[in-house]
């Protein structure tokens, strides 16, 4: 009970926590000379410290990580904050290239932390439709569709010049054939096919492999402006490690890489750099995977001073998590299919592309 409520006041507060303001504060049933031992027992056990002799107690590391795995009770956010959330969501849930900056906005705003979000990654791409638009003369123009809104043209010349109406039943037929489906899957059909769709199928095969050795590079971010204004970072060369994180994909590929699995849906808590990343020892990091497990996922999460609001951080990164989960089920899994109950509002438009 005096760790959590050392932790709490130390966060709240940011000053040494001394045991005669937990006493009157708290009502606690104790003496203030009762709570000082437990303190003491406390500093013996490697949870807190003080940085002067006569000063009151804050967490270490460690007193962190106690609180996150064993004293913390994680409640979600208000009601009307994430109907608030939702909401915003609910407005670009066409428009994929606007998930990611929001995610990092509300995150930001609502934990006080900087946060970031990486873009949704397909395991491998899949083939969700295909047109050929007859140009000039022999020229084609051959636009493929991935799964996840992704969009890859290429110009084809054919041996002689063939009517729209026969292009257009080659790409039908091929998107009967091949809808869902990764290279790998499709590569063995194309056998089968007539001379023009194996044409075409051998160049959206290939299409599909060069669109899967790219992988985007853009981290969105957002708060780390008024982050470096908290007294913790304020002119310190601890604020490096957060901007590394930040702005390094190499780096932060490395952290989600040790912190996360493939799995989304689970949050972790990353304190002091769990002594694998010493520019950490001053942050605490609070992240998720998002997306459909083996399909496509992206990350996302907050980043800020050990004295960090965990429970809210925690509930906010779960939470958006969750929406960008069901944003990103409802482009790459439903089509055909209809929404799962937990998914309610309109299908991602076919103009999202």
């Amino acid at each position: 009970m005096i760790l959590d409520l050392v932790v709490r006041e130390f966060v709240q507060t940011g000053s040494p926590v001394g045991s005669r303001a937990l006493v009157e504060k708290y009502g606690l049933d104790v003496s203030p000379a009762t709570v000082r031992n437990e303190m003491a027992r406390l500093e013996e056990l490697g949870y807190l410290t003080h940085p002067h002799t006569s000063a009151g107690r804050q967490p270490t590391v460690e007193g962190y990580r106690y609180f996150v795995e064993q004293l913390l009770w994680e409640a979600e956010l208000p009601l009307a904050e994430r109907r608030t959330i939702a909401h915003q969501f609910q407005q670009v849930r066409d428009d994929i290239e606007e998930w990611m900056p929001l995610a990092a906005s509300v995150l930001a705003r609502t934990t006080r932390s900087a946060a970031l979000v990486t873009a949704p990654q397909a395991a491998q791409p899949r083939y969700r439709h295909m047109q050929l638009i007859s140009t000039q003369g022999r020229l084609v123009l051959l636009v493929l569709v991935l799964q996840g809104g992704m969009v890859k043209q290429q110009m084809i010349t054919l041996p002689e010049p063939l009517p729209q109406a026969v292009l257009s039943e080659a790409a039908d037929r091929l998107n009967q054939l091949c809808a869902g489906l990764t290279a790998d899957e499709i590569e063995p059909r194309i056998r089968s096919l007539p001379l023009l769709e194996a044409d075409v199928a051998r160049l959206v095969v290939d299409m599909m492999r060069r669109a899967a050795a790219v992988a985007p590079e853009e981290i969105y971010h957002d708060g780390l402006s008024e982050l470096f204004q908290e007294p913790d970072f304020l002119e310190s060369p601890q604020a490096h490690g957060v901007l590394r994180v930040i702005e390094e994909r190499s780096y932060l590929e490395a952290i989600l890489a040790h912190a996360l699995g493939s799995t989304a849906g689970s949050v972790r808590v990353m304190i002091g750099g769990e002594g694998r990343f010493d520019e950490l020892r001053a942050c605490s990091l609070v992240l998720s995977r998002y997306g459909v497990t083996g399909l496509a996922t992206g990350a996302l999460g907050v980043v800020g001073p050990l004295r960090m609001g965990y429970g809210r951080a925690i509930s906010a990164v779960r939470f958006v998590a969750g929406i960008l989960s069901e944003l990103v089920y409802d482009v790459f899994v439903v089509g055909t299919e209809s929404l799962p109950p937990a998914l309610q509002g309109e299908k991602v438009s076919e103009d999202a592309e």
